[in-house]
């Protein structure tokens, strides 16, 4: 824990100082976000404001890991390629929705990037599931309240290919208000950071990766406090979504994700529900009916009068309480996931990797 602490620490500090290089980069060369015109009124403001700040997070995070948490441990290239690889995806959509870019559909059309988040996932997925040497060997093994440790074979790769994928989108769709996104992040960062230290045995690879991912999201909060001077973008939400994922995953308390990151689960899940019924209602009615004054819902809370910080800070507010019940939770329904610690030599005891 005190290793995790300290990278906590040394990414919040590195994420400000290259946080105020980018700002700057960012304004010098115009990489302004352009705003739909669909959205609320008050949005338009923010037109030509920085983004593609998630590489300030993921940066430091692939140069932290690379120094301090990956020499014997290689089990971190797991999350480390995932982050990277959403990372590119993401810079690249939010270099075609930048204010000087001709691209009519703001970045990559839907399907596109959803193909390649699926790719990309399917991999991570067979590294999660292989044997070693080709993976983590973790066979479908998954932790279930009042049951425990339970391996659910080959469906494992098509969950967690689903999960992946649904997580950073949902990451990126609740990355619409300042601080927003990056906030809930921390939060779940830290929550599978405890989960995963407080594990038998303990996941200490994984607990110091989240803790660092926790202070470089908190340095960039600095930076993305209302009214932002930088935003995220594809770039960060998509990458540290992934993440989020890969880790919940890895430390095999992915059904907890829900309960722990239920404020990116009811925002991705408005967004669906309001096109759902929109298709349906004019399908069914000839025209199209909402649900929600505006998807996702942190927009309908907007148009029912609330401030952006007053949206903001109540739904961390659920965010904090979510990730104290995950965290509860893990605790009551954990079970040992060795056989017997008797005959173990203290290096098996010490570090299982985040792999079995």
């Amino acid at each position: 824990m005190a290793r995790a602490l300290l990278l906590a620490a040394a990414a919040f500090v590195l994420t400000l100082i290259v946080g105020a290089w980018w700002v700057q980069f960012a304004r010098k060369h115009k990489l302004g976000k352009r705003i739909r015109p669909d959205g609320p009124q008050s949005h338009l403001v923010k037109v030509g404001t920085p983004t593609m700040g998630g590489i300030m997070i993921v940066s430091t995070v692939v140069v932290l890991t690379a120094l301090f948490n990956l020499v014997d441990r290689w089990s971190m290239l797991l999350p480390l390629g995932v982050m990277v690889s959403f990372a590119v995806l993401g810079g690249i959509d939010d270099w075609l929705s930048l204010t000087g870019s001709r691209s009519k559909t703001h970045g990559f059309t839907a399907k596109f990037k959803f193909w390649i988040m699926m790719a990309v996932a399917f991999v991570a997925s067979l590294a999660l599931y292989l044997p070693q040497p080709y993976g983590l060997e973790h066979e479908g093994l998954v932790q279930i309240p009042f049951v425990g440790e339970v391996n659910i074979g080959l469906w494992f790769i098509p969950i967690a290919v689903l999960i992946i994928v649904f997580i950073s989108n949902a990451v990126n769709i609740t990355d619409g208000l300042d601080s927003l996104a990056g906030w809930n992040l921390t939060l779940a960062f830290g929550a599978y950071g405890v989960i995963t230290f407080l594990a038998e045995p303990r996941l200490t690879n994984l607990t110091a990766f989240c803790f660092t991912v926790v202070g470089a999201c908190a340095a960039f909060l600095w930076y993305n406090a209302y009214p932002a001077q930088v935003f995220m973008g594809d770039l960060g939400a998509l990458a540290l979504g992934a993440t989020l994922a890969v880790v919940a995953l890895q430390s095999q308390q992915w059904l907890l994700l829900p309960v722990i990151g239920i404020v990116f689960v009811v925002e991705a899940l408005s967004t669906m529900i309001q096109t759902g019924y929109f298709k349906w209602t004019k399908w069914r009615y000839g025209e199209g009916r909402r649900v929600f004054k505006m998807a996702p819902l942190h927009h309908h809370f907007e148009l029912l009068g609330w401030s952006q910080p007053q949206v903001t800070q109540r739904f961390v507010l659920i965010g904090t309480v979510a990730a104290m019940v995950g965290i509860s939770l893990a605790l009551i329904f954990g079970t040992p996931r060795v056989e017997s610690q008797v005959d173990q030599t203290p290096a098996v005891m010490q570090e299982r990797d985040g792999s079995r």
